[in-house]
């Protein structure tokens, strides 16, 4: 569960300018606009405008004179480090008339953080001491730029390193505090994840809820293989606001059902799965074939998966079915490795061969060629043992070659939720697209 919001035009606005080059050639993916956009919208502050600018002078002194007419508070991420084109804090002190002095704090903190490692600080990591007069200062427990916020009549500015691992905490430790206290609103939300069940089945099942909601709102996220819904809503308190999400949250299980696979905001597809086989004290594997371990390697992300995950095959080759999995030199000849009955034989023979209480089994066409009119690329097989019983599926994604492969890990670890439900619970699912 997270705090969420989309700030009503009275409230304050948030503005984000990520600061480098190497972000402009694609160098780096920019995963602090995304990380600062959500942060800020869980503290109730909207975003109209994000910019990215290379490190140039003139023209981040630009985008930085626009945001600070038109927004209420102006977050720039990067260029605060030790070389000459790091340009951030230089620029930012000269847009709002602050000279520039040594913060002796900052600079002691720059000496301990080498002297901790044995290394000795060239001349330029000084520049980092190097502080706009009157601001105030971020501590960076994981690097050496401090953050800054700068306060001026027209806007709030806050300066924070550019790389993740500095951000993100700095971001945590300070930036919240400071602008939780900035903010009237609590605005939460709930989101409801949703698998086995395509986006424009979800999104017409909740259409009626979209159409006339209010206060909550309700949207769907297409993720790949899930759809999450996002219900939020906007009170004075964090308590009645939740009283708000709650009846809503309430309709979308009557709805969907066990194809609900958590409302908790850090649980993941793989996760529950995990957790499921744990509940029941069930051990899994996994035979791969056109995924090439993909499969496995959502599993093993979820910690504690030792206790289930036992063993993972990739049996790519004719050869490696058979020798490793069992499968029948018959059956391929006949069917095909991409074939409803090789991908049966495969999750059979995987839980015999490695002892499991559940396997599950993908093999397909993941192209960009190999497909033909009988079997397309795309087309895919996934079977699912659990206790004896198989259940095999026919799915047809669509995409390059990564995003048929990643469809079919996120309908894998559907299907293995769902067979072990059903063999325990005798549960039921909506179909999905």
């Amino acid at each position: 569960m997270a705090d969420i919001a989309e700030r009503n035009e009275e409230n304050m606005n948030v503005e984000l300018i990520c600061v480098g080059t190497e972000l402009l050639l694609g160098s780096i993916v920019n995963t602090n606009a995304a990380y600062l956009a959500e942060k800020c919208a869980g503290l109730g502050l909207s975003c109209y405008f994000q910019t990215v600018v290379g490190d140039n002078e003139e023209r981040l002194s630009q985008v930085l004179k626009t945001a600070m007419g038109r927004s209420d508070i102006v977050i720039l991420s990067g260029g605060l480090g030790p070389t000459e084109d790091d340009l951030t804090k230089e620029t930012a002190a000269k847009v709002c008339g602050r000279e520039l002095k040594l913060h002796e704090p900052s600079r002691q903190a720059i000496e301990a953080f080498f002297a901790e490692r044995g290394m000795t600080p060239t001349d330029n990591n000084w520049k980092q001491a190097v502080l706009p007069e009157g601001a105030l200062v971020l501590v960076n427990h994981n690097g050496t730029a401090p953050g800054v916020i700068l306060e001026t009549e027209s806007a709030k500015l806050i300066l924070l390193p550019g790389p993740p691992g500095e951000l993100q905490p700095m971001f945590e430790e300070s930036v919240v505090p400071y602008l939780a206290a900035l903010t009237s609103q609590v605005i939460c939300s709930q989101t409801v994840k949703v698998c086995g069940i395509g986006e424009s089945k979800a999104e017409t099942m909740v259409k009626d809820l979209i159409d006339g909601q209010t206060n909550p709102t309700i949207a769907t996220y297409a993720k790949t293989g899930e759809v999450h819904i996002r219900v939020t809503a906007n009170a004075g308190d964090r308590k009645t606001a939740m009283k708000l999400i709650k009846p809503m949250v309430k309709e979308l299980k009557n709805r969907f059902g066990n194809n609900i696979y958590t409302t908790e905001e850090d649980t993941t597809l793989e996760k529950a799965v995990a957790d499921l086989a744990l509940a029941n004290g069930l051990t899994i594997t996994c035979a791969e074939s056109c995924t090439g371990g993909m499969l496995s390697a959502r599993l093993v992300n979820v910690p504690g998966i030792s206790e289930v995950y036992k063993t993972g095959v990739v049996t790519y080759a004719n050869k490696a079915k058979r020798r490793l999995l069992g499968v029948k030199k018959s059956t391929l000849q006949k069917y095909g490795a991409v074939s409803e009955k090789t991908a049966e034989e495969m999750a059979k023979g995987a839980a015999v061969m490695f002892k499991a209480d559940v396997a599950v089994a993908v093999t397909g066409i993941a192209g960009p060629e190999g497909g033909t009119a009988d079997k397309p690329v795309g087309l895919v097989y996934i079977a699912c043992h659990v206790k004896g019983k198989t259940t095999v599926r026919e799915y047809r994604f669509s995409g390059n070659r990564y995003k048929i492969r990643e469809s079919a890990v996120s309908a894998a670890l559907a299907l293995m939720r769902e067979c072990i439900l059903v063999y325990y619970s005798k549960v039921t699912f909506g179909k999905g697209e």
